[in-house]
């Protein structure tokens, strides 16, 4: 079975915009994406995604919850 596509936040609040996502993705598969407020977050290209979750391991983020 394929692995899911990783899920990078669910709310705002849950992503501080600071591209570490994008910037260590191997495929390119991640954008920054500017909201309604001129912020950034990151989004996911499905077709570019190999799922190796290197975006999850680098976010500041997650690695503060998995304490």
């Amino acid at each position: 079975m394929e692995r899911e596509i990783p899920v990078l936040y669910k709310r705002k609040e849950e992503c501080c915009g600071c591209t570490a996502c994008y910037a260590i993705c191997p495929k390119e598969a991640i954008s920054m994406v500017e909201d309604e407020e001129g912020f950034e977050y990151p989004k996911i290209n499905e077709n570019k995604c190999v799922r190796c979750y290197q975006c999850i391991k680098v976010c500041p983020i997650k690695a503060a919850r998995a304490q």
